[in-house]
C-alpha cells in the first residue's frame, strides 16, 4: 500500500498517478484519507502531551510524599487518575482511526511509474518490441482445442466430471508435456541463480493481504471458509510472503526464488470465445520467479527479469511480444507491468503468457519487509515477481504453431524433458 509521508508531502504525484490509472473519485479519496490522518495525528499529540503531564505528576507526587505533604499529594494524585482515563479514552480513538486509515489505504492502488503509458484498457498497451516469425499454417490446421481431442493428449470432459468447467486432466503425452514444461522452466531458473522453494499452495488472510490479492481480488479467489484460508491465484503470493515482517540484513540482497505451483482462480464473469480451451482455466501449472531488491536495483532487475523470461520464450521457438501495460490496464499493485506475449496461428491472435512487474515499496509495505543499512533506520525493499512461464497458453501455442501432418514437433530444447520429440496419435 501507498505510505502515509508520500501521500502527504506528495499528494499532486500520486493525485496524477491515481488519474493515470483512471481511478475514480480520486482526489476525494486521498482527501478522505488525508482527513483521518490528521486526527489521528491530533489526537496522538494529545495522548503524547497526557502522558507526559501523568508522568511528571507522578515524579511530583513521589517527592510532595517524601516530604509529607499528603494532602497536596492525594489532590494530585486524582488529577493522575483523571489524566489516565482521558488517556485510555485517547488510545481507543486512535487506534480507532489507525484503523479506518488502514482501509481507506487498501481502496489506494499503487502509483504508476513514469514510463506507464496513459490510457484506459489494453488497447492502449505499448508495444515494446516483437521477436519471431509468425508461422504461415497449411489449410486445414486446427485449434488446440481440437487438436487436443484428435491426439487423445487434454480431456476437458473428464474434468467436468470429476470437479467442472475450467479444470482439465492432462493425460499421456499431454500430461508429459506439461511435466516436461515445469522441470525445464525451474532448471532454466536454477542456471539464472534463483532459489527453487516449494511453499503451501493455500494461505491465509494476512498473506493474502499482504501481497495486494486482499481486499482487492477477493471474489476472484477460492476461499475455504471453515478454515479461513484461500487457494492461491499465484505463487508470488507464498513466496513473496516468505519475507513478511522481516528485517533483511544487507549482504542478503538480492533474493531470487523460484517455484512452480497449482493456480486457482474463480475468472467470475469471463466467457466467450477468448476463453476457450486452454485459454483461461480455473486451475493452472505455473512457474513463478520473485526478487526482493534495493529501490536502487529493482528497476535493472525488472529489466533482467524481462529478458530472462523472453529467453524462455526464443528456447521455446515461439514468436512473442513484449507490451509495456498502459495505467488502466494494470494490476492493482504494480508500479510497472510487461506482459509477454505468444502468437497462437490457429487462432490468429496474441496470447498473455507472462506478467512480470516491480511493486517498488507498495507490497513491502503491507508486509513490512524492510532492510537495514549500516547506521540507519530499517527501510523499505523492493518486491518483483514474473510468470516464467505460465503453462497453459504456452501449450496451445506450441500445439497450434508446430502441427504437421505427422504430429505436432516440440522445440528442441524440450526432447530432453519429454523424452519424445513429436506428439502423434
Amino acid at each position: 500500500m501507498l505510505q502515509i509521508p508520500v501521500l502527504r508531502e506528495q499528494t499532486d504525484l500520486v493525485l496524477a498517478g491515481l488519474q493515470k490509472r483512471n481511478f475514480p473519485n480520486a482526489a476525494q479519496e486521498v482527501q478522505t484519507l488525508l482527513d483521518l490522518d490528521q486526527q489521528r495525528r491530533t489526537l496522538q499529540t494529545e495522548r503524547d502531551e497526557l502522558l507526559g503531564r501523568a508522568n511528571a505528576l507522578a515524579k511530583e507526587i513521589g517527592g510532595l510524599m517524601k516530604s509529607g505533604q499528603k494532602e497536596q499529594a492525594e489532590a494530585l494524585k486524582a488529577e493522575t487518575a483523571e489524566l489516565k482515563l482521558r488517556t485510555k479514552s485517547l488510545d481507543d480513538e486512535v487506534q480507532h482511526l489507525e484503523q479506518a486509515v488502514q482501509q481507506a489505504l487498501y481502496k489506494l492502488p499503487n502509483i504508476p511509474h513514469s514510463s506507464v503509458p496513459a490510457g484506459r484498457s489494453s488497447e492502449d498497451n505499448e508495444v515494446v518490441l516483437e521477436h519471431g516469425t509468425i508461422p504461415a499454417l497449411p489449410q486445414g490446421a486446427h485449434p488446440h482445442w481440437d487438436l487436443i481431442k484428435q491426439y487423445d493428449i487434454i480431456d476437458f470432459d473428464l474434468g467436468n466430471k470429476i470437479t467442472g468447467a475450467g479444470f482439465p486432466v492432462y493425460k499421456g503425452q499431454g500430461a508429459r508435456l506439461q511435466r516436461a514444461l515445469i522441470n525445464f522452466f525451474l532448471e532454466e531458473a536454477l542456471k539464472a541463480g534463483y532459489t527453487e522453494v516449494q511453499p503451501p499452495i493455500m494461505v491465509n488472510e494476512a498473506s493474502g493481504y499482504g501481497t495486494g490479492q486482499l481486499p482487492d481480488k477477493e471474489g476472484q479467489m477460492y476461499h475455504a471458509t471453515a478454515d479461513n484460508l484461500y487457494l492461491i491465484p499465484t505463487a508470488e503470493v507464498p513466496i513473496t510472503n516468505l519475507y513478511r515482517d522481516e528485517i533483511i540484513a544487507e549482504g542478503k540482497l538480492p533474493i531470487k526464488n523460484v517455484g512452480y505451483t497449482p493456480c486457482f482462480r474463480r475468472e467470475a464473469g469471463s466467457w466467450g470465445a477468448d476463453v476457450r480451451g486452454l485459454n483461461r482455466l480455473h486451475q493452472f501449472d505455473k512457474v513463478e520467479i520473485v526478487q526482493i531488491q534495493t529501490p536502487e536495483k529493482s528497476y535493472e532487475a525488472l529489466e533482467e527479469m524481462s529478458q530472462y523470461i523472453q529467453n524462455l520464450l526464443q528456447k521455446l521457438e515461439l514468436p512473442y511480444r513484449v507490451l509495456r501495460l498502459c495505467g488502466g490496464d494494470m494490476g492493482f499493485t504494480s508500479a510497472l507491468t510487461y506482459d509477454m506475449e505468444v502468437y497462437s496461428a490457429a487462432q490468429g491472435r496474441w496470447l498473455e503468457v507472462s506478467s512480470v512487474s516491480n511493486f517498488e515499496t507498495y507490497q513491502a509495505n503491507r508486509l513490512k519487509l524492510r532492510q537495514r543499512t549500516e547506521g540507519g533506520k530499517p527501510q523499505l525493499l523492493h518486491t518483483l515477481n514474473g510468470s516464467a512461464l505460465a503453462l497453459p497458453r504456452i501449450v496451445a501455442a506450441l500445439l497450434e504453431n508446430n502441427q504437421t501432418p505427422e504430429g505436432i514437433k516440440l522445440p528442441k530444447a524440450l526432447h530432453a524433458y519429454t523424452g519424445f520429440e513429436m506428439i502423434t496419435k
